[in-house]
């Protein structure tokens, strides 16, 4: 079986959204954690649905997923933890209680509302060759190394760097070993998954993703993803209007 694993435990510190967590700013008549569920929802491949959430928001979310009719897939929602990686380990404990150690998580957060059908498939397919699937796409810009942020001695081979994306999809053994691991070792709170397992010493298989498939942080990121809707609402009525020209 494959199971999406969405978290949206964050609170928006980076939106400057203060008066609501960013994953629930709408965008054309939508939150943007709806819009990021219903990719996963509308997708043959994925069998069930579990949301890491904000703990104060949960029935919040139980009234948007009705309200948009996503009910079917949502298997539950649990409480966020302290971090996404905490968030992360919640709803793996979740899903753990239904599946085997084959199945296939895919670990999302939950402001990736441009996400494909596309990338779904091609994580899904890779992680069930390789137990890890992380998409990437290649660095435009050169990269320097800074420890201090203030003074550089060391430009990184734009060639070998990769920005990473989500969602990373795992074997269940894979992705409950690394955090069973971490637990042990002190480790609370990686950047990633895939992080998690480089610090454990163990590779990941990565694969390309998808360039317009951002994670919504800031609010430039939210200026770019409304900016999409209203041309493809433009993109709609130009086509009304030279159609009866």
């Amino acid at each position: 079986m494959n199971h999406a694993l969405l978290f949206a435990g964050g609170v928006g510190a980076r939106m400057k959204s203060a008066d609501i967590p960013k994953q629930f700013i709408e965008v054309d008549g939508k939150p943007i954690i709806i819009r990021t569920l219903e990719k996963f929802s509308s997708h043959p491949e994925i069998d069930d649905i579990v949301i890491s959430c904000l703990a104060e928001k949960i029935d919040y979310l139980w009234g948007l997923i009705r309200k948009f009719n996503l009910v079917q897939k949502v298997k539950s929602i649990v409480p966020g933890g302290s971090n996404g990686h905490g968030s992360i380990h919640n709803g793996l404990v979740e899903i753990q209680k239904f599946s085997t150690e084959s199945d296939i998580v895919l670990i999302c957060d939950g402001v990736r509302p441009l996400i494909s059908k596309e990338l779904i498939s091609n994580c899904i397919k890779t992680a069930k060759e390789h137990s890890t699937a992380v998409p990437v796409t290649p660095s435009i810009d050169s990269v320097l190394e800074s420890p201090d942020g203030q003074t550089c001695r060391k430009s990184l081979p734009r060639k070998e760097m990769f920005i990473t994306q989500a969602p990373q999809g795992y074997t269940m053994q894979k992705i409950m070993w690394a955090h069973d691991e971490a637990e042990k070792r002190g480790i609370d709170n990686p950047v990633s998954s895939s992080e998690l397992l480089i610090e454990l010493g163990e590779s990941v298989h990565i694969f390309i993703g998808d360039r317009d498939n951002i994670k919504v942080t800031t609010p430039e990121d939210l200026e770019y993803l409304r900016s999409r809707y209203y041309y493809r609402h433009f993109k709609h009525f130009a086509g009304e209007v030279l159609k009866y020209d």
